[in-house]
């Protein structure tokens, strides 16, 4: 009875199923297929009957999914992950080369700790190239289970979307007030009293929304009058650092390297209940290739390294060849 369930379900039931659960909508998930709602609605009523059970229930607010839905989730999304995968390097086998390594990062990590994870995994596995690519948490931990990516590093997704996935510590991070050195409000102590600033906030997708948003609740503060949502570092830093003069909430890492260089200062705020883990996240029960080992070495040695406050850099310890 199992195998012939087996045989029954295809590429395009799981597909049709996944999608449908990321969009939230069957007239969403039509739309990024490229069918039609009547013939997506017939896929998922296929799978259904084939499994025996219902998956999800269908709403004018959206869809949601039963218990048996949620489970099944999970090993659909490793599934066509695998499948995925497996292309990407049968492409990489037949053009002569070594599958590329995937990472997706949050800004955090990708500004500060990556490039020196970068440098000691290519004395690890010089012939092993690696793409990355940088974004919000939502939709690195989706693409991850996509596939799109093999490895993801940066704070935990919330719990609704970490599903399949597993989350490595790595260590915890603050998110603090930033500044131009010589601002006028670089001596503040009062998040409150930055009302009469610009200060770029951290939007509703961001990781450290939530964090950021009790932050304010337990002081009192209201949105600050002058306040500009934006995920583009380039953006913030231009306003940071140019004549716009704002004040910048994000987490430590973004910009510890401007801090360092004396271009940027933190604003002397308490902020410890804004501190967050920052991890690896990978797809459960997924046995990785070598090259992931050694990247996950890679990022465990630099982690030690930098957070024991080693004295040589590892930008500097590992050269390129």
């Amino acid at each position: 009875m199992e195998l012939n369930r087996t045989r029954q379900i295809k590429m395009r039931h799981l597909a049709a199923f996944v999608e449908t659960v990321r969009c939230g909508s069957l007239k969403a998930a039509a739309e990024r297929m490229f069918l039609t709602q009547s013939t997506l609605s017939k896929t998922l009523a296929d799978l259904e009957n084939i499994l025996g059970t219902t998956l999800m229930h269908r709403g004018r607010g959206g869809i949601s999914l039963t218990r048996e839905g949620a489970v099944f989730r999970q090993f659909a999304e490793q599934g066509l992950a695998a499948v995925s995968h497996g292309l990407t390097s049968l492409d990489a086998l037949s053009a002569g080369r070594a599958a590329p390594l995937r990472i997706g990062t949050l800004p955090s990590v990708s500004a500060d700790l990556l490039p020196d994870v970068i440098l000691r995994f290519e004395t690890l596995a010089p012939s092993t190239p690696v793409t990355v690519v940088e974004g919000p948490v939502t939709t690195l931990t989706d693409g991850l289970r996509a596939a799109d990516f093999d490895l993801v590093i940066g704070r935990m997704g919330p719990t609704d979307r970490m599903t399949g996935l597993n989350f490595t510590h790595l260590y915890s991070e603050r998110v603090i007030f930033a500044a131009a050195t010589g601002h006028p409000a670089a001596e503040i102590n009062d998040a409150g009293a930055l009302a009469a600033y610009r200060v770029l906030y951290p939007p509703p997708n961001a990781a450290i929304r939530p964090l950021v948003d009790r932050f304010m609740i337990e002081r009192g503060i209201g949105i600050f009058p002058r306040y500009i949502e934006t995920v583009s570092t380039a953006f913030a830093r231009a306003m940071t650092l140019g004549s716009a003069q704002a004040v910048w909430i994000i987490s430590q890492g973004v910009v510890a390297r401007d801090i360092a260089a004396g271009r940027m200062t933190a604003l002397p705020i308490e902020t410890d209940s804004m501190s967050g883990p920052v991890g690896i996240m990978t797809r459960s029960e997924e046995d990785p290739a070598p090259a992931l080992r050694l990247f996950r070495q890679a990022l465990f040695e630099t982690t030690t390294d930098t957070r024991e406050g080693a004295k040589t850099p590892a930008s500097r310890a590992f050269t390129t060849p």
